[in-house]
């Protein structure tokens, strides 16, 4: 009978609004500057590291996450993340190879520059075009391809999850959490006048030169959201080494030690700088004033936040 056919349309419209990932036309996001469209909703996705898989994870997409990649090879875990992760596998402890990726069928990489892929490597969305699989590249990683691109802000992680929101169809979902995100941000933010225009020095690793973040990267946005100054900003790209002169140079008042590696992690990296012939002079070092944090508090994704929160109550106690 006539009516039959759209019964079925009804029908198929109320199944896709229940699974919560309808698409009525093709999807298309920005990437690095270039457009990504989507004829339909991905449903097996890779995800690169701790970060963007707890991007994946806050809006609720283990059901479409076939394996995750660059976890055990570098970073400590936290229960959290192992509980929301489940049994979803990982593919390989640090970069993925073609063979990694091609064998757990995805038709999505979320990955990023130097987070799963190197320019010129054998893993770069060229490479995974020809497989089927679509990446979606990390926005803080663009500049590495792109040196015309706007310095570090929250949009980094607040976009970057809009964008997973729109490709899957849940964009109420990001919204709600970008909205809640901000709301955070500005309470942290009243309360912080007091440590207005302080320095501060992320030191990640490195010895003969310490790797820290420069102007693109996501821990120079998060210490402009307290109203502090990361003094290696003005480093023409998002990671990257400097000179332990210039670091001590621009006396750093407090500093962000990362704590993301097996071993002793930030309680080493401070030892160092206590011992350090240069370093052990300036203000942050000889007053003991920092804070450690974990790989995913300093790496575009929902830690972020309360990341801030934590560097904002260490830099109240240290700097009053």
């Amino acid at each position: 009978m006539a009516y039959q056919p759209m019964v079925r349309a009804f029908a198929g419209v109320v199944a896709a609004l229940a699974f919560g990932t309808a698409q009525a036309a093709p999807v298309t996001v920005d990437n690095c500057g270039t457009p990504l469209t989507f004829d339909k909703t991905p449903e097996r996705m890779v995800v690169q590291d701790i970060n963007m898989s707890e991007m994946a994870f806050a809006l609720n997409l283990q059901d479409r996450m076939v394996g995750v990649s660059g976890i055990s090879g570098w970073y400590k875990t936290t229960p959290e993340f192992d509980a929301r992760r489940g049994s979803i596998p990982e593919l390989a402890p640090k970069y993925p190879t073609i063979e990694n990726l091609v064998a757990a069928t995805p038709d999505l990489f979320f990955s990023g520059w130097y987070y799963g892929m190197k320019p010129g490597g054998d893993v770069t969305p060229e490479t995974l075009a020809p497989h089927g699989i679509k990446t979606l590249i990390l926005t803080e990683s663009c500049v590495h391809l792109d040196k015309s691109r706007p310095a570090a802000s929250m949009d980094l992680l607040f976009k970057d999850v809009e964008r997973l929101g729109h490709i899957f169809g849940k964009d109420a979902e990001a919204a709600a959490l970008v909205a809640g995100w901000k709301a955070r941000l500005a309470e942290i933010k009243a309360d912080m006048s007091d440590v207005s225009g302080k320095r501060v020095f992320l030191y990640d690793s490195g010895e003969d030169k310490p790797f820290t973040a420069g102007k693109f990267a996501m821990p120079t946005a998060m210490i402009e959201a307290l109203g502090a100054v990361n003094i290696t900003a003005d480093m023409n790209t998002s990671w990257g080494t400097t000179s332990w002169e210039a670091v001590a140079a621009a006396d750093p008042e407090f500093l962000l030690l990362l704590d993301y590696q097996a071993g002793g992690g930030a309680a080493d990296l401070l030892a160092l700088l206590k011992g350090h012939p240069v370093m052990q002079h300036t203000t942050a070092v000889r007053n003991e004033a920092w804070v450690a944090l974990r790989y995913e508090e300093i790496t575009p994704g929902p830690a972020n936040i309360e990341a801030i929160a934590k560097m904002a109550e260490a830099m109240k106690a240290a700097l009053h």
